[in-house]
């Protein structure tokens, strides 16, 4: 488990400069139990390839600001079946590409398109603080630095998306200014007049939530005035109606309670006390942007459509279509 923790000697002393040293004392007891070696009987699967990346010398070059995220060196020092074979020990991976010394990471998600759809409308990321929930295995937070975030933090239960996190963290490089917490968003402290992120994102998470209102309420506590909340969710055709509650899954996932239309969502935004309330991209999901691979050789969105309509999911609701919207706190 040192693997896991030695992430956060690095990460301790960020929180000063990013004004939330209230975080370490609340956040260490909540990792202890995280990570208690106990409460995921999948850990022993994972340690093992972390321990042989770990022996593994890092990356001399980084390249976050391009599609694949990449690690390289000049003088190659491993054979590539054989770290081929380490990272599919991680396997499935689910959010990328990447490319580590050669080995390409062909993940079930494109993710670099869900970032050619945002990052056009952002506010600069340069020097800003930068929090992600649902993040992954953190390909998301490596395009935000690539853009200039000076602190970014990852929050994603999954410990073997915090796995292949610190993989891909050894290669690109261990003192870049990127942290995973193995958290849910309501295990985040928070203390009055201390709501320091400049940006907050909320991608694909929301549609999971049986509580999106307080989703929304609580990702707000964690900006500062007049930052910047980027929502990514599933929504449904206007002409649709205002809301889908699946009525048992959706697109084969059991755990989707609301899909709004961008109108409806749009409001909810509102209610929750944000401000400039704007839509800026709707996108269906398509079998180029999700599907199996080898890295993820499970089912993935083909399987997951009515294969005589597309447009439809095999449970005849819409196809997945995602919506990306921008919204800012009241700036006091």
């Amino acid at each position: 488990m040192k693997h896991f923790w030695q992430d956060y000697h690095t990460f301790w002393p960020a929180l000063e400069d990013a004004n939330l040293p209230h975080w370490q004392e609340a956040l260490k007891p909540r990792l202890e139990i995280a990570l208690d070696p106990q409460a995921n009987g999948n850990l022993p699967r994972w340690l093992p390839a972390l321990e042989s990346i770990h022996r593994l010398p890092g990356s001399e070059h980084a390249v976050l600001d391009q599609p694949v995220v990449q690690a390289w060196s000049k003088t190659p020092f491993v054979d590539p079946d054989e770290l081929t074979q380490t990272l599919k020990a991680l396997m499935p991976w689910r959010k990328g590409p990447f490319e580590i010394e050669g080995v390409y990471i062909d993940t079930e998600w494109r993710s670099d398109l869900k970032w050619a759809r945002v990052a056009p409308h952002l506010s600069d990321l340069t020097n800003r603080r930068v929090l992600d929930i649902g993040c992954g295995s953190g390909y998301h937070l490596w395009r935000m630095l690539g853009a200039g975030a000076r602190f970014a933090v990852g929050v994603d239960p999954g410990l073997q998306f915090m796995a292949q996190f610190l993989a891909m963290k050894h290669f690109l490089g261990p003192d870049l200014p990127a942290w995973f917490l193995p958290l849910t968003l309501e295990q985040l402290p928070l203390r009055q007049q201390c709501q320091q992120f400049d940006t907050v994102f909320s991608m694909g998470v929301l549609y999971h939530r049986r509580s999106p209102i307080d989703h929304l309420i609580d990702l707000k506590r964690h900006l500062r005035p007049g930052g910047e909340l980027v929502l990514e969710t599933l929504v449904v055709p206007d002409d649709y109606g205002q809301l889908l509650v699946p009525k048992d899954r959706y697109a084969q996932m059991n755990n989707v309670w609301f899909l709004p239309s961008v109108s409806e969502l749009q409001r909810w935004l509102e209610k929750c006390g944000y401000r400039n309330v704007r839509c800026v991209d709707v996108d269906q999901t398509d079998t180029n942007e999700q599907r199996s691979t080898d890295w993820m050789q499970w089912k993935s969105l083909a399987d997951f459509l009515n294969p005589d309509n597309p447009d439809q999911t095999v449970e005849g609701y819409p196809a997945p279509r995602r919506a990306v919207l921008l919204a800012n706190t009241p700036r006091g």
